[in-house]
Parts: C-alpha cells; structure tokens; sequence
C-alpha cells in the first residue's frame, strides 16, 4: 500500500506545523516526504531551522501521494507562486485524497482554486482571502470538509493531526 504523504516546504515555514507532522506520521508508519517548489534543495524556517527537500513539485506524481500537507508560516506565500506546486495540491486534492493546511496554509489552496464551496478554517489574517475564494470560514481549532481538512495555528496541531491521521484510515 502507498504510505507517503507530501509535506509542502518552503523558506520561511513554520517550525511546528512541519515538524510536528512529520514525525506524527513516521510515528504512525506512513514516509513524510518533503516537497519543496525546485528552487533548491534546503529551505529554512522562519526560526533557521533546516529542512532538505526529498522531492520537488516539478517531478512530484500526485499518485504517488495518499495525502499532502501544506504546512503555514510564511512559506505559503511563496509556495503558491510556483505552478508546479498548486499544480500538484490541485491533482492530489482533485483525485478524492487528503489534503490539509494549517495557519496560513490555505493560501495556497486559494491558489489551487480547490476552496469555492468548502468550509475550511485558518489563521484569521487570511480569513477574508478563503471567504473571497468561495468558501465558508469557521472559527474552529480544526475543520474537515470530506477531504479537506484545515486548522488555524500551532495551537491546534494536536486536533489537526488526529483528524489528518483517522482521515487516513
């Protein structure tokens, strides 16, 4: 059976919302694989930690993945200029698997245009951008639409990966 889940990487990336994931699903049997947009092999995060890349966008197979993650900080902003990257949320979301954000994560699901008509959460200062993108925002620690599932901050990554991981079955 396929146990890896994308994890999306990018500098500037919050801590947490990678880190804690990523060793939730090696803890749960499943291979975190980090997917960066192929501009270099090592991204930081917004507290200089280093994370490498094991694949990038532009190579990724959406069928190769059973879920992806879009981990916030301020590395969404800059995930979602790159085309291979919402390419590949837009192909995983599109085939019926998981796809979670987190934070500020969601912007890069605006960019996939994956949100119209969904209920999602995030942080609140993109709170507008997801209403403008057609969906419906809830103020709660963590939402799950079918296969969509989103959080607002760090605070709520205990919920956000106890939905994540009964999501993946």
């Amino acid at each position: 059976m396929m146990r890896d889940v994308a994890i999306l990487v990018e500098d500037d990336y919050e801590d947490m919302e990678l880190w804690y994931p990523y060793y939730r699903l090696k803890e749960a049997g499943w291979n975190p694989v980090l997917v960066g947009p192929g501009t270099k092999e090592i991204y930081r995060s917004k507290h200089g930690y280093e994370a490498k890349v094991d694949q990038d966008a532009i190579s990724a197979d959406a069928r190769n993945f059973h879920a992806l993650i879009v981990p916030g900080g301020f590395a969404p902003d800059r995930l979602r200029r790159h085309h291979a990257v919402t390419e590949l949320v837009k192909r995983v979301f599109d085939s019926g698997k998981v796809v979670a954000a987190i934070c500020h994560g969601p912007s890069v699901l605006i960019t996939a245009n994956v949100l119209r008509g969904r209920k999602t959460t995030c942080f609140f200062a993109i709170k507008d951008d997801v209403i403008n993108a057609g969906a419906r925002y809830f103020d709660e620690e963590v939402v799950v639409d079918g296969n969509l599932i989103t959080s607002r901050t760090p605070a709520d990554l205990p919920a956000f990966m106890r939905e994540f991981l009964i999501a993946l079955g």
